[in-house]
């Protein structure tokens, strides 16, 4: 038997689909080369946004057909959207088979038997059930033998007026230290070197369960064998100065954040219950820099957040020119059923966002210009995750920068020391320092 998975969205969808291609395993599936020649194929959703929900069922047209060549054949649909529209998605595609949610990953053998005998197995359900943590005790298959996500937690007690997480993936839980490193251990028994903390809101990690999430960067640090740990996602709001110390006394936190700032308005912010204002953020900026030398940030914004004036949308760009993120991920605001900001009045016309969106791009490129050209004789630490062509090895910087370099010797899982020779907006071409 085997199978094929499609994934949407952020890495935790791409973490969960990494657990449920190690279920399918213990059930003696192997991956399909495509979704031609699979018995069994998942569309993992993501509904942010709505451009992944068209794209989902895009898909499940062209996958259909497989049920002519195999009338046995299963499609099953997860993850957000899944969570999101229930049995509205299945009356929408009446070629789903099995659907589920990140809630009940662990219940997938169970649906793909019902399948099997011919009924529809859907399981969605209202509140993560209590045996959820079941997940952790199956294997994890990975693309990357060196660097892993490891989640930590799931769902979100935020409540920003424009996201579906608490609805799709439920309030606040917080994975248990012990299970984590247990994780951890195994990982690098297997020979992973860079572990990655993942959750929607990494930072608030522990405070569900009376821990906080600087401990448990310490502990992952002490496990022999961690050469690296980064984390995503964090909410400005969470990190405070006990983060902020961990980073800097622990050698192994890279020198790179994911912070997102989502737009440069207070009053925009309030609107969208961020919970900071635009210089409370400059503030943690700030902090970092000055506890963390060389840290590097990345960031997520919106676009045309409804009543977004002018005035607004240039709040945004001098944030941008302020910090000067090294990779900025920006969207247009899209209304999501369910949320207080769908039915916001005053919604910014889509021209207008494009309008926007463009200027802002066009802004982060001539930043990453000066960015990358500050890169060029520099020395810097490339852990080397991938080879082409047979001697041009690549890796990412402890700054999380994508970088070349080639070498007769195998380097592949090494952590070597390069001189930038050439950078680029996106790329750096290095030379090995012996």
């Amino acid at each position: 038997m085997k199978y094929y998975i499609k994934t949407f969205g952020c890495q935790m969808n791409f973490n969960d689909s990494e657990r449920i291609k190690g279920l399918l395993r213990t059930l003696g599936y192997q991956e399909a080369e495509s979704w031609q020649e699979a018995d069994l194929i998942l569309i993992n959703t993501c509904t942010i946004r709505e451009k992944p929900d068209q794209k989902v069922f895009s898909h499940l047209g062209e996958y259909r057909k497989i049920k002519e060549e195999n009338p046995k054949a299963l499609i099953g649909v997860c993850g957000c959207l899944a969570q999101r529209m229930g049995y509205q998605l299945v009356q929408k595609a009446p070629v789903v088979d099995i659907m589920f949610s990140s809630f009940n990953i662990h219940q997938l053998p169970e649906l793909i038997q019902r399948a099997q005998a011919g009924y529809k197995a859907i399981a969605i359900l209202e509140e993560p059930p209590q045996d959820e943590d079941k997940l952790w005790e199956y294997p994890t298959v990975r693309d990357n033998p060196y660097c892993a996500y490891v989640t930590v937690m799931k769902g979100c007690d935020k409540n920003c007026t424009y996201c579906v997480v608490p609805k799709t993936r439920g309030r606040q839980r917080s994975r248990s230290i012990e299970s984590i490193l247990k994780e951890v251990k195994q990982l690098v028994a297997e020979g992973v070197k860079e572990i990655h903390l993942l959750g929607q809101n990494v930072t608030a990690w522990g405070q569900d369960i009376g821990s906080h999430f600087s401990e448990l960067l310490y502990r992952v640090a002490e496990v022999d064998g961690v050469e690296r740990i980064r984390f995503t996602t964090g909410h400005p709001k969470d990190l405070d100065e006990k983060i902020v110390k961990a980073m800097a006394e622990i050698p192994q936190v890279c020198e790179h954040i994911h912070l997102p700032f989502q737009a440069g308005s207070d009053r925009i912010l309030k609107l969208m219950d961020r919970g900071y204002t635009k210089q409370e953020y400059l503030e943690k900026i700030e902090m970092l820099k000055e506890y963390v030398k060389g840290i590097t940030f990345s960031t997520d914004v919106i676009v045309g957040f409804p009543t977004e004036t002018e005035e607004d949308f240039e709040e945004t760009l001098d944030l941008l020119k302020k910090v000067k993120f090294e990779q900025v991920f920006s969207f247009k605001y899209s209304p999501r059923p369910d949320t207080p900001a769908y039915s916001m009045q005053d919604q910014v016309p889509d021209e207008i966002k494009t309008e926007r969106m463009q200027r802002l791009l066009e802004l982060q490129k001539s930043i990453l210009g000066e960015i990358a050209k500050s890169y060029e004789g520099t020395l810097q630490e490339l852990l080397v995750e991938s080879v082409e062509d047979g001697n041009k090895f690549i890796g990412r910087t402890r700054t999380n920068r994508w970088a070349s370099v080639k070498s007769r010797e195998n380097l592949l899982g090494r952590v070597v020391k390069v001189k930038v020779i050439r950078s680029h907006p996106f790329s750096m071409e290095c030379e090995l320092l012996n």
